[in-house]
């Protein structure tokens, strides 16, 4: 028996979307269609093998089925192969599936040994609980522990169990170890791959208002949306967006801000004033990441001074809300002084008293 690549029957990438998958079979099968090729075998077997891979494909229960045993699925199927050849019902004592409850409840199945089964009847057993031409018969549990008994006592034939764990996995049949009359162990979940790792980097601007970011990772390109308030470390998970439905975690990088420092909600700036408007006072524009405000300087402001501008720093991604701008004044003084102005300001500070700033009292 001939292990068979639906995704190559399909022309289609492992990874390919239901879309692509539909779209490719339309194709197919419109071009390999036996009204359109009246008498072409050839053609008439390839429709069969298209239809065969998009009933597998289509279907996201059975397409996870098929992507979990892999190529290991003619090992698979050359056990059920034995099982049949021997007319022997593969869920019995001695079976390829002994110890393995059927699809669909308390129901067996018995193989014809008419000929050779083939890849599409073993699947269908595989996935349907029967193969093509199958009777199927009730059975209740004690028939069950009944075969699983007679398989480990007689010693004779593989177990679905050791099919499983030489590919690998564990399985929760009579090839499990469980102590007589006790309950059958449970299945471990298979190990979950560990997520992919795609970094993004955000001017502080995005980080503010939020941005879109398209990624690449392992050769699939997804667009993530970035929300707003994020910070340097950052860790947004996108759960099976990844190749082969992989967790995908984008880390963020926020780059420095020319004039903003950043403390976790809060941002900090400076604020260039002149001598007139620190001296006398005055309402001076300030840039916010929200736009232009105008901060209210009273006279006689010191330079250093800082002023609070509450809920103007970043977006809080937890609890909602803002933290606070928080902006210092820097006086900037006049320089380049001509003979009048010299002549002005010496007269200005004779009149001013002002004390001695680095006297210690």
């Amino acid at each position: 028996m001939e292990y068979r690549d639906y995704y190559e029957i399909l022309g289609v990438p492992r990874s390919a979307t239901q879309a692509e998958i539909k779209k490719a079979f339309r194709k197919l099968a419109r071009d390999h269609h036996p009204d359109r090729n009246p008498g072409d075998t050839t053609a008439e077997q390839r429709f069969k093998d298209v239809n065969e891979a998009n009933a597998v494909l289509s279907d996201t229960d059975k397409r996870k089925q098929y992507d979990l045993l892999g190529s290991n699925w003619e090992r698979v199927q050359s056990a059920g192969a034995r099982g049949a050849a021997a007319g022997a019902d593969p869920f019995a004592a001695g079976g390829p599936f002994a110890g393995y409850a059927a699809p669909g409840g308390n129901v067996r199945y018995e193989f014809r040994t008419g000929g050779d089964a083939g890849f599409s009847d073993f699947f269908r057993t595989f996935f349907s609980g029967a193969a093509a031409g199958a009777a199927s018969h009730g059975s209740g549990d004690r028939d069950f522990a009944a075969d699983r008994m007679a398989r480990r006592t007689s010693g004779s034939g593989p177990s679905f169990q050791d099919i499983l764990a030489e590919m690998g996995f564990a399985g929760n049949g009579a090839g499990a170890s469980a102590k007589p009359g006790g309950p059958s162990p449970k299945a471990k979940p298979a190990a979950r791959p560990a997520a992919l790792e795609a970094p993004a980097e955000l001017t502080l601007e995005e980080a503010f208002h939020g941005a879109q970011r398209l990624l690449e990772v392992d050769g699939k390109r997804f667009e993530v949306q970035i929300p707003r308030g994020v910070d340097t470390g950052s860790r947004i998970k996108l759960s099976g967006t990844g190749p082969k439905g992989r967790d995908v975690v984008v880390t963020v990088t926020v780059a420095p801000h020319a004039t903003y420092a950043r403390r976790g909600a809060d941002l900090e700036r400076e604020l260039p004033v002149t001598l007139r408007e620190a001296l006398l006072g005055a309402e001076v524009p300030v840039t916010t990441l929200k736009g232009r405000i105008l901060l209210t300087i009273p006279a006689g402001t010191q330079g250093g001074r800082t002023f609070r501008l509450t809920g103007q720093g970043m977006p809080k991604m937890k609890d909602g809300g803002a933290g606070d701008l928080y902006v210092k004044v820097r006086v900037v003084l006049p320089t380049a002084l001509d003979d009048a102005g010299r002549t002005a300001a010496t007269a200005f500070l004779d009149l001013v008293d002002q004390p001695d700033p680095r006297a210690i009292t």
